[in-house]
């Protein structure tokens, strides 16, 4: 089931979020649990679960997000309803040589 475009009754659900790459590294963990209705949600909430990480913090706010496999891209992360089970997926930028 992929990412839908719109909250489903705001309903908070549960499910995991991974990170990857220098995001798993500045989090010191490559995943935990969220409780959350979006995706803006959940990250808000990691970010002040990780408050003492400023640059895991400032980090998330360059990441590309996968929702169940799906490509979040330039939506608006409010808008992005979670699945109760699901995953996000956490991609910091590459850089490449």
């Amino acid at each position: 089931m992929g990412a839908t475009t719109e909250p489903a009754s705001g309903a908070r659900v549960r499910g995991t979020i991974r990170y990857w790459a220098a995001a798993k590294s500045e989090a010191g963990l490559a995943e935990e649990p969220y409780e959350a209705a979006t995706l803006a949600e959940a990250l808000t909430a990691a970010k002040e679960r990780h408050a003492d990480r400023p640059k895991l913090v400032q980090l998330l706010g360059h990441c590309s997000y996968l929702v169940d496999g799906a490509q979040v891209g330039g939506r608006d992360h409010a808008t992005v309803a979670l699945t109760e089970g699901g995953t996000v997926e956490v991609l910091p930028p590459f850089a490449g040589g």
